[in-house]
């Protein structure tokens, strides 16, 4: 695990970012030489395709309702 200032960071902190994303490192940021923050990559996100389960049938799930629908303006 790597640390550094926090001025340090301030000044280079786009390019930090970039390094923790591509290498998965792990930064922590000091101030006053204590620790303030760290920084790491965060794991890839799942995918919600194919978790969600629809109870009507697709057709009835795009189908028009035969209902008007008025906005009130005030």
């Amino acid at each position: 695990m790597r640390t550094i200032s926090a001025g340090r960071f301030e000044a280079q902190c786009l390019e930090l970012h970039d390094e923790v994303a591509e290498a998965g490192e792990t930064i922590v940021v000091t101030k006053r030489r204590k620790p303030a923050a760290k920084i790491e990559a965060i794991e890839k996100l799942l995918s919600l395709e194919g978790n969600v389960v629809y109870l009507v049938s697709g057709e009835e799930l795009v189908a028009p309702i035969d209902e008007v629908w008025r906005a009130e303006v005030e």
